[in-house]
């Protein structure tokens, strides 16, 4: 639309005298070929204004036009327009502060506007205006949000077409008066354009609503003819060469190559536009109501622009400021560029941008020199122009939606067409499909399985039908043919789009079978897809996990409420009956009090009450203190339920009717009666008392509290007692399971950082923690493995357990490390990880494998998602502590089963059920079931034993009611039967373990029997683990037990070592592992131990282990003294080393130590032997040596605590738990290096760099051959430690506390076995 141009402000008379009128050189018009800039020549004028009437009382109006910050292009910025009457007010009010003085008559200047300098990428300088200019900001936003929607829509075609419009509506403004006039005051403003880029050739300044400064005085334009070094101004019809610069007022069409600006309809001047516009090949042509001009020719207008191929003007909004100004880019001024692509029927397209210079350009402006000229504008020439641009505003939306949906109409038929033609029954718009983006999907109907069908749904998803569900109802189109469409939302995380048609029952279109299928482009892809998957399922089971949490909290609380609720009523009940006990004692001592006894002592005066001070008297004539230099009284009330609570110092009296001493003391508050005794001390130092023939004395107190209310207050008074006392008492115990948890998990994390760098002397990671969804580097050392020298090594590796779900990695080449002994490789952690598996080869294909003897390398990844399934694990045996304990056996199988249990797997113990066990260390024992087999029945029982499932097996045949475990010749077919009836309960019960683990040469059977009669009948699942803890016992059952097994292990990788060459063993090496046992850490816990007197962690440890020492020597006789004590726990047999023992307990005493010995001998000549020693020991070193020749747990805590040195000098031993508990406890061990002995004690001079590689420090006394002088090399060294580096030694036992010996270790090992037999 056009707007047709008002009358010139100035009216048609010649230039007066006052004008200045002078010739000046400016930089000009761009050269077509250069883009630069030619000198010409301009004549400028200033010409006079006649003002109206009302000239005087309008609001002055700046030239300067603020840019809009909302714009990001260069350019001109649209004029501000004007906002109410009120605003205006506010507005001029806003000028008047900001201008220091007020006062502009003299030079004008910005005053309303703060104007700061800004970079911009050709770091010319622009201003940027204050926003309290007068322009009505709400439409000025609307008006730039439109029209940069208009053009990101436009700039999209690749072409422009040609049509031109010529029936665009009109649009009239009729604006102020005509006859007002408009001077600007002379200014100079430097550009620099060199360089200067702007579009393909041209720029549109366009000015509106005034002249130009002292350059341009006019009253009416008409044509204007511009020369080639001149700019001059004339009334009349003047010729443009092609190298002019062009103004227009209207559209304007744009070859391909030219970008254009659109000013925005706001900056309209006064005069309407016109109606129509051609366009020539290379001219652009604005034709008015009045006035054409033809290819080649200028127009300066004061309303909007067209823009022809290889044209540039200026536009000021209704005033220009000139001097030497013409480019595109002014000072303060915002600069428009005129976009205009006509393609499918695109309007102009117009955006507001502010000032910016181009690339290694720069504008400099001299403010100092910049004039801005105030112009009046009557108040109704601004609703005008509102409405105007707001009328011409919807017209070009209008225009362009109707454009959009014919291009849209046709494109849509088209595409029907086409598919249709194809045979195609399904196309989507856009053809190209976008994440976060609405699409519309077409199917035709007559194509498909659906043609007869009234209604037609789409059914899908996204992701290979992952990701949001969706159902919708297509719809029919107008279009030609069968089509159906609906629009869908495709989300930011598609990158497919999967779908089916059907009718709302079950008729479908599936394309046969194969579903549709859209790929998204430009989102994320497949593997992302995953990780986000991952992350929801993260966020899912964290929310779970925290709800969960919830509920567990809310369920303990609920708990502890209901136990407070209890234990208050119990102290309620208990504080009742305590003061009713109180109140008959009471009574019986207030008749008792009522006897006079006025000869041996009185109380002055005779009426008191509590709180009273009274002098007691006391006649120690005939009485046990008669000779005492001193007398006290010791005292207390109410039948001393309070203990003392008077105590003073009798002095002699001035009686004279007997030897009468007296003291003043206070009566108790709450006193009824008070109790007293007299002594020759104070507390604590007295010898000699009187207390009236163990009677005590007692005095009722007259003016007490009455009986009923002291009663009421004495029972609330005992129960707020019992509270505080029981509330102190949890309180400790709370602290003290917390402090338990945290040093037990402090523990755990130690053993498995120990645990990730026990190999690091071939393998390890950097970070040591390998935390799912970050990045790792292996680090391998192949000189120590079977690929020392092989000149390339392969890493390969997957993740949980080779089974993660996008397989084995590829092979990967390692490349040597920074540190030159090892290579590395680099792997991506999934998120979904639990562990990372891994070997190494010598070639890209294989060749020789580095996997661990078979058990590969694994590396527990933490922070993923993912758990480790649980696994089921079966333990069949014969021993658990501590229900049927002989020997370590039982302790292995409750320790390890807990450790196992704790890391989050399932756990059954299957036991005989002894008539001779000890029942009372099972929970919940109930009947389960019975079934029969054998030619028997067996019943089977289920419990708890130390948080454990057992399943108890009772024959009715008596077979396990004989009073013992072992010890009968029918040992093995007893044990032969257990082991065959746990394996028929499995199997008729529906179990499927994954693990069967049994143990030692009584359960060996389950090997064989499992392998000929129940793996191919049902318990198929299972894998068989053989433990031997001692070869010395039923060597054929073990050697046929190890021909089955699938994996075999012993307790200690030495004593594997030391079997190795046993026929039994020999030939199964390939499957044979040594793993060293534990201690159960809760039994064996110093800080939670109830037989030792002060509990203690390794931050006590030397007052622990003294109280501890004094505590035994008290209890075994011992002389109370600050010597080496040595102790020694075992069973005395040959294996233990008993004639080392009767040694070792000579050579202590000779180094001035004591000596305590806990055991007992399976064999009586032992047992006698060792009991005639006891009897010369206790004889000739009396207080220093101590034999018990029993079995004593509660004595045996007090020893491991009591003791400096545990002697453990085993001819052999496969593991050994004793030299591990002394540690728990602090004892320094002394051992032989044999067996687990070996493996677990490190000696303080000898074995440094042996523990160095086990990541340990040496915590022990250590010696090797099976002579006493062996024995004395390490007993030698550990007394005089003790005697001559007392903190050293100290500081070794704290070391050893702090070194983990529990089940935490091993268990991590048997899960590695235990998987690698699943393998």
């Amino acid at each position: 639309m056009s707007l047709y141009p008002q009358r010139p402000i100035c009216c048609r008379r010649a230039v007066p005298e006052h004008t200045l009128f002078r010739i000046r050189p400016v930089h000009g018009l761009f050269s077509h070929s250069t883009l630069g800039f030619r000198e010409v020549t301009r004549i400028g004028t200033t010409p006079c204004m006649l003002a109206s009437s009302g000239y005087s009382n309008r609001r002055p109006r700046r030239t300067l036009i603020p840019g809009t910050k909302a714009s990001t292009r260069k350019g001109f910025a649209p004029r501000p327009q004007f906002g109410t009457s009120t605003r205006k007010k506010d507005q001029n009010d806003a000028q008047e502060k900001e201008v220091p003085g007020g006062s502009s008559s003299k030079e004008p200047a910005i005053s309303s506007s703060v104007t700061t300098d800004r970079k911009v990428p050709g770091d010319a300088q622009s201003a940027e205006i204050d926003p309290t200019s007068r322009m009505s900001s709400n439409l000025v936003k609307r008006r730039i949000d439109i029209l940069e929607e208009v053009e990101q829509q436009g700039q999209g075609n690749d072409e422009i077409d040609q049509q031109i419009f010529t029936d665009m509506p009109s649009q009239r403004a009729d604006v102020g008066n005509e006859g007002d006039g408009l001077g600007l005051r002379y200014k100079n403003i430097a550009v620099d354009h060199s360089n200067k880029e702007i579009g393909k050739e041209t720029m549109i300044d366009q000015i509106s609503e005034a002249g130009i400064g002292k350059e341009i005085t006019t009253e009416r334009f008409s044509k204007v003819g511009v020369g080639n070094d001149t700019a001059t101004d004339q009334f009349n019809d003047v010729g443009i060469r092609k190298e002019t610069t062009t103004d227009l007022l209207s559209e304007a069409e744009i070859g391909k190559e030219i970008t254009t600006d659109q000013v925005s309809e706001a900056e309209i001047g006064k005069e309407p536009m016109t109606d129509e516009f051609r366009i020539g090949e290379e001219t652009t042509a604005d034709q008015f109501s009045e006035a054409g001009i033809g290819e080649g020719t200028m127009a300066d207008q004061f309303s909007e622009a067209r823009i022809g191929e290889g044209t540039m003007a200026d536009q000021f909004s209704e005033a220009g400021v000139v001097e030497e100004t013409m480019a595109d880019q002014f000072s303060e001024v915002g600069k428009q560029m005129v976009y205009v692509k006509n393609q499918t029927g695109r309007i102009i397209i117009a955006e507001m941008t502010e000032i910016a210079g181009e690339e290694e350009k720069k504008l400099a402006v001299d403010e100092s020199s910049l004039d801005i000229s105030d112009v009046e504008e009557p108040a109704e020439a601004h609703d005008s122009t509102e409405n105007a641009v707001l009328d011409m505003e919807e017209s070009l939306l209008k225009h362009k939606a109707d454009m959009e949906a014919k291009a849209q109409r046709q494109l849509l038929e088209n595409l029907a067409d086409e598919k249709f033609s194809e045979g195609i029954k399904v196309f989507v718009v856009p053809q190209v499909v976008n994440p976060d983006q609405v699409i519309e999907i077409f199917f035709n109907r007559s194509l498909s399985a659906l043609a007869n069908e009234p209604d037609v749904l789409i059914k899908g998803a996204y992701n290979g039908w992952r990701w949001k569900f969706f159902t919708e109802k297509l719809q029919k189109t107008d279009l030609k043919g069968d089509w159906w469409s609906c629009r869908l939302s495709v989300p930011k995380e598609a990158y497919k789009v999967d779908f089916v048609f059907f009718n709302g029952a079950n008729a479908y279109e599936n394309n046969n079978s194969m579903d549709f299928s859209l790929p998204v482009e430009g989102g994320m892809d497949e593997t992302a897809f995953e990780d986000l998957l991952l992350e929801e399922s993260q966020k899912e089971t964290e929310k779970l996990a925290a709800e969960q949490a919830e509920k567990e909290r809310q369920a303990e609380e609920q708990r502890r409420k209901e136990a407070e609720k209890a234990a208050n009523e119990a102290d309620k009940a208990q504080a009742k009956v305590e003061a009713e006990k109180r109140r008959h004692r009471l009574h019986h001592l207030m008749k008792l009090a009522s006897e006079t006894t006025s000869h041996i002592w009185k109380i002055e005066p005779n009426f008191f009450k509590g709180g009273d001070r009274v002098r007691l008297y006391y006649n120690r004539s005939s009485r046990p203190l008669a000779h005492a230099t001193e007398i006290w009284i010791h005292g207390g009330h109410n039948s001393w339920s309070e203990g003392l609570s008077i105590i003073e110092k009798l002095s002699r009296s001035g009686k004279s009717d007997g030897d009468w001493w007296s003291a003043d003391v206070v009566v108790p508050d709450r006193a009824l009666v008070l109790d007293w005794v007299f002594a020759d001390g104070p507390p604590g130092k007295a010898v000699v008392y009187d207390n009236n023939n163990r009677q005590d004395f007692h005095a009722t107190v007259p003016k007490s509290m009455p009986g009923e209310l002291f009663w009421v207050e004495e029972e609330h008074r005992i129960y707020r007692k019992l509270q505080e006392e029981r509330r102190a008492k949890e309180e400790a115990v709370h602290k003290k399971a917390e402090k338990t948890a945290r040093m037990k998990a402090e523990t755990k994390e130690r053993t498995m950082k120990m645990f990730l760098l026990s190999q690091k002397h071939i393998v390890y990671t950097e970070p040591i923690d390998v935390r799912g969804g970050s990045v790792i580097t292996v680090l391998y050392n192949p000189s120590n493995t079977v690929l020392n020298g092989k000149p390339e090594v392969w890493f390969r590796c997957s993740f949980n357990r080779w089974s993660h779900h996008n397989g084995p990695l590829p092979p990967q080449k390692m490349v040597p490390a920074e540190n030159a002994s090892h290579l590395k490789a680099t792997v991506k952690v999934p998120m979904d990880a639990y562990m990372m598996d891994f070997v190494f080869s010598e070639r890209e294909d294989g060749g020789i494998y580095d996997n661990r003897n078979g058990m590969d390398y694994h590396i527990p990844v933490i922070g993923g998602i993912a758990k480790e399934p649980p696994m089921h694990i079966v333990h069949i045996a014969v021993e658990m502590a501590p229900i049927a304990k002989v020997g370590g056996l039982g302790d292995v199988v409750t320790s390890l089963s807990r450790a196992v249990q704790d890391l989050g797997h399932t756990v059954d113990i299957f036991l005989p059920k002894y008539n001779c066990m000890n029942l009372s260390n099972v929970k919940d024992l109930h009947f389960r079931n019975s079934f029969a087999w054998g030619g028997t029945e067996i019943n089977v029982w289920l419990g708890k034993v130390e948080g454990l499932p057992v399943y108890f097996l009772e024959p009715k045949n008596g077979m396990f009611s004989v009073g013992c475990i072992y010890g009968r010749n029918d040992d093995g077919h007893r044990f032969g039967f257990f082991c065959h009836a746990a394996l028929e309960f499995l199997l008729q019960s529906g179990f499927q373990p994954d693990i069967l683990h049994f143990h030692d040469w009584s359960s060996a059977p389950v090997a064989w029997l499992f392998k000929e009669h129940y793996v191919h009948n049902g318990l198929s699942n299972a894998r068989v683990i053989f433990t031997i803890h001692n070869l010395e016992f039923g060597v054929h059952n073990i050697g046929r037990a190890m021909t089955y097994a699938d994996k075999a292990t012993t307790v200690s990788q030495t004593y594997s070592r030391e079997v190795a060459g046993n026929p039994a063993i020999s030939s199964h090496l390939h499957k044979f592992h040594g793993i060293v046992n534990g201690i159960d850490p809760d039994i064996w816990d110093p800080y939670n131990d109830h037989f030792i007197p002060v509990p203690y962690t390794p931050e006590n440890v030397v007052e622990g282990k003294k109280a501890a020492k004094e505590a035994l020597q008290q209890r075994l006789g011992l002389r109370k003294s600050d010597h080496p004590l040595v102790g020694i726990i075992t069973r005395l047999t040959v294996q233990k080393g008993i004639h080392l023992i009767k040694h070792a307990v000579g050579q202590t005493l000779e180094r001035n130590g004591q000596v305590v010995l806990l055991g007992s001998a399976p064999d009586s000549r032992i047992q006698n032997d060792f009991a005639h020693l006891a009897d010369q020991l206790h004889s000739s070193h009396a207080g220093r040596v101590r034999f018990c020749l029993t079995y004593d747990e509660p004595l045996s805590h007090l020893i491991y605590a009591g003791a400096d040195f545990i002697l453990v000098p085993s001819l052999f031993e496969p593991c050994g738990l004793t030299q591990l508990i002394a540690m728990r406890y602090g004892s320094i061990p002394v051992v032989r290096k044999t067996g687990g002995l070996y493996d677990t004690v490190f000696d303080v001079d000898n074995d440094k760099e042996r523990a160095r590689a086990q990541g340990l420090e040496p915590n022990g006394f250590s010696f090797e051959g099976a002579d006493p002088s062996g024995v004395d090399y390490a007993l030698n060294r550990a007394i005089s430690a003790w005697f001559d580096a007392r903190e050293w030694f100290n500081s070794l036992c704290k070391r050893v506390m702090e070194q983990d010996w529990s089940w935490n270790r091993p268990a991590l090992d048997y899960m590695e076995l235990y998987h690698s037999a699943r393998k």
